[in-house]
This record gives C-alpha cells, sequence and structure tokens, in this order.
C-alpha cells in the first residue's frame, strides 16, 4: 500500500509542474514467483501492476511511471541469508552468492548475483530526464533470469 499511497500523494503536484518521475522496485519474482516465497511475488507483482496502470493514469502529462525489476543482488539481504553459508565453507560472500544464483536462478545469464550499484545505475535512469521516453516499462536488471522476451 505505501507505493500506492505516495504515489497518490506525490503525483498531483508532479502533473501540476508537467514533470516527475515515480518508479516502484519490483523485482524478477514478480514474474517468476518463487514456490518458497509466493507473498514476495505476489507482493512485486503488485507493483508492477501498479506502475502499469498509474503510468496509463498519467499518460501525456510528462510524468512517467516504471518499475525495476532487479534479479539476485547483493544486498544486505542476501548477505545475511547467506552468511552461515559464508561461515560454514570459509568463503568469500561473492563466490556463495554465485552459487546461490546458479541453484535458486539457474536461468541466470550472469550467473551470479549482481551488485546494489548494478540496480541503482538503472534506477537513476528511470528517475533522469533522458527516461522521458520510458514509461509504464518493467525494467528488468535481472541477470536474464526472467526468461519471457
Amino acid at each position: 500500500m505505501s507505493a500506492m499511497r505516495l504515489s497518490r500523494a506525490l503525483a498531483p503536484a508532479m502533473v501540476r509542474r508537467g514533470w516527475g518521475r515515480i518508479v516502484m522496485l519490483g523485482s524478477e519474482s514478480s514474474f517468476n514467483i518463487p514456490a518458497d516465497m509466493i507473498h514476495y511475488g505476489v507482493r512485486k507483482a503488485a507493483d508492477v501492476a501498479l506502475a502499469r496502470g498509474l503510468a496509463k493514469r498519467l499518460a501525456g502529462t510528462g510524468v512517467t511511471v516504471n518499475s525495476v525489476l532487479p534479479g539476485p543482488t547483493l544486498s544486505d539481504g542476501l548477505r545475511d541469508m547467506l552468511a552461515d553459508r559464508v561461515t560454514q565453507t570459509g568463503r568469500d560472500i561473492e563466490d556463495v552468492a554465485a552459487e546461490f544464483v546458479v541453484e535458486a536462478r539457474p536461468s541466470s545469464l550472469i550467473r551470479r548475483a549482481a551488485n546494489v550499484k548494478e540496480v541503482a545505475h538503472m534506477i537513476v535512469y528511470a528517475y533522469s530526464p533522458q527516461a522521458s521516453a520510458t514509461t509504464g516499462a518493467s525494467l528488468r536488471v535481472d541477470g536474464g533470469v526472467v526468461e519471457t522476451l
């Protein structure tokens, strides 16, 4: 609900100004709902649907709305999740994360976790003036995990 409430609160001023950017943080799990995290996949799918619908609603106003879909990312959450494996194996987090990606997301084309800067670069683009013709899009930073074109 937070994405919807923030959009509802902030979009009118953007529309009045004739310029604005709204970016929802989705996930590749929006399209590849994990069997062990159905609740997460549904939540992220809702963000993608909200972004698309809001983009349609704000069409022609100068406000763009997109969702960014990271794949497995070496964020604090993934680091925490893999901490025991790192301790048990004595390997560095990047190697353990790459092994996790291969196991949990075998469709990954980069065969590793993205780093947070890689995801941030897509978000910066979506907020930039250069993204003026990008709206209603699901911008993937998933390492190729999602199988669809």
